[in-house]
């Protein structure tokens, strides 16, 4: 039994590392952040994956594994994080950002953000979840997925560099 669950993490891990440290490349601005992020959660994640495995959908758990780890690393360090304006351009065919030219931009957009805000707009817009769905990530109630999406999308539009006739949803003029 417990190789059959061991295989199975790691067809886990195999399937969804690249969108997980995609993730946490959006949620810490740095690239070896994100891979040691992602190993961190993985890590708590393969310690409880029996229970993990069994719930409805185990890639929702291991992404707000994801996000708490993340908010750990500021509250056991109180280290100020100084994120770059301008991340390695990593150019491949699952590149998310489309334009590489805005990528840039809005990853430094993204890095003035409060940790709650880029989160949320991290999961909103990027891993394209549902407000429900982010709220159960980040453990809070949909009205505060709205508000701090609301509050991230607008400073995100007032900054320079970023196309004012996009958003970061991708649709055009800023409606909803």
């Amino acid at each position: 039994m417990q190789v059959e669950l061991e295989e199975r993490f790691q067809e886990f891990v195999r399937a969804r590392w690249s969108r997980l440290v995609r993730t946490a490349y959006l949620l810490t601005g740095d690239v070896h952040h994100a891979e040691d992020l992602t190993q961190t959660a993985l890590a708590k994640a393969y310690r409880s994956w029996r229970r993990i495995a069994r719930s409805d959908n185990p890639e929702a758990y291991v992404r707000r594994m994801l996000v708490t780890c993340n908010s750990d690393r500021f509250r056991k360090r109180r280290v100020a994080e100084a994120l770059t304006a301008a991340p390695p351009e990593r150019v491949g065919q699952d590149d998310p950002a489309g334009r590489l030219s805005e990528r840039g931009s809005l990853m430094a957009g993204l890095a003035l953000l409060p940790a709650r805000q880029r989160a949320v707009v991290v999961l909103r817009y990027w891993e394209d979840l549902s407000e429900t769905e982010v709220a159960e990530v980040l453990g809070c109630s949909t009205g505060t997925v709205k508000s701090q999406a609301s509050k991230g999308l607008a400073k995100l539009r007032t900054y320079p560099g970023l196309a004012p006739s996009r958003t970061v949803s991708g649709r055009e003029g800023g409606g909803r």
